[in-house]
């Protein structure tokens, strides 16, 4: 019997190169180079000191790029290692999470390329891939409650596809759009996981700690912000858009009070996933203003993107590194 022991603990012991052991290695190393090489070059760009060469206008790529390069490498990476505890059962690894790599990889150059369709076949393979690998994996399980987050990588696809056909000429609609409904699709993500974890964090930081979950906070909060983000996506800007992502700002605001955010003071990997969620409802305020007229959309934009977004990944990559 402990022969037998022996030889099962062997057979599930990790083997091959640790990189590529869980989807979180590689594409949170690939999302840093990402964001480390592609800002400076975009800043170069903006600028002057370079001239552009991107296959899109430098805006257009910019903008595409820190969403679907960089945000969606960390989904990606973030839920092929969740998905694996959620369900018990094997992602992809070695061989098949270098493949997913290559692809995520060859989007990235492809930008440079000149070609216009060869960008967008490559860096479009990357996301109905995960969006398939992850579904499956839910059903197998039977783990329908976080089948709602592969719906949103397909519809991340889908946003994807219709920047890529704006971008080009091949519909008649601009390419912000598509963008900006990736980046509501993100934010629906982090204020889902981010309802789960940072509560759940926090409590664990300080045994005795309970924080009482609210169902009809938790369900209207993400319902208004994605009522508030669809209409700044397909309808002009307004007064119903900013008392929607008003509405929405304020209720985040409500939800992040009582986790207890001062109690994170002096706990580094703690305070940072509350300092990071501190600007969703900053955020989707300065939306709110932009969609009454009162300041620019870009200050709404960035806050969410590199506020909530870089922000909470700075501290789930930190977190997740720390126990991967």
């Amino acid at each position: 019997m402990p022969l037998l022991s022996d030889a099962k603990a062997a057979a599930e012991r990790p083997s091959g190169w640790p990189l590529l052991r869980l989807g979180f290695r590689p594409f949170y190393l690939g999302a840093a180079l990402v964001a480390t090489l592609l800002v400076p070059l975009w800043l170069a760009v903006f600028w002057g000191v370079l001239e552009e060469q991107t296959t899109v206008p430098g805006l257009f790529w910019h903008a595409h790029e820190m969403v679907f390069g960089f945000a969606v490498a960390v989904i990606v990476g973030f839920l092929l290692t969740a998905g694996k505890n959620w369900t018990g059962l094997a992602t992809p690894r070695g061989p098949w999470l270098a493949g997913l790599v290559v692809v995520w990889l060859a989007g990235r150059l492809a930008a440079f390329s000149g070609s216009p369709w060869l960008y967008a076949v490559l860096d479009m393979a990357l996301l109905p891939l995960v969006a398939g690998i992850f579904a499956r994996l839910l059903l197998r399980a039977r783990n329908f409650r976080n089948l709602p987050l592969a719906v949103i990588l397909a519809l991340l696809s889908l946003a994807n596809l219709c920047f890529h056909l704006a971008a080009h000429g091949a519909i008649a609609l601009s390419p912000l759009p598509p963008l900006r409904a990736a980046l509501g699709l993100i934010l629906i993500i982090e204020s889902v996981i981010g309802g789960r974890v940072i509560p759940a964090f926090t409590m664990s930081a300080h045994p005795g700690l309970k924080l009482v979950r609210k169902p009809w906070l938790e369900w209207t909060t993400v319902g208004l912000t994605a009522l508030g983000l669809a209409w700044w996506v397909v309808a002009p800007a307004g007064w119903p858009g900013a008392l929607a992502l008003g509405a929405a700002g304020m209720l985040h605001l409500r939800r992040l009070l009582g986790w207890k955010p001062e109690l994170s003071s002096g706990k580094p990997i703690l305070w940072i996933l509350h300092a990071a969620y501190a600007w969703m409802p900053l955020g989707l305020m300065l939306l709110a203003l932009s969609q009454a007229g009162m300041v620019p959309e870009s200050l709404g934009v960035h806050a969410l993107a590199v506020g909530v977004t870089g922000g909470l990944i700075i501290g789930m990559m930190t977190r997740t590194a720390r126990v991967g």
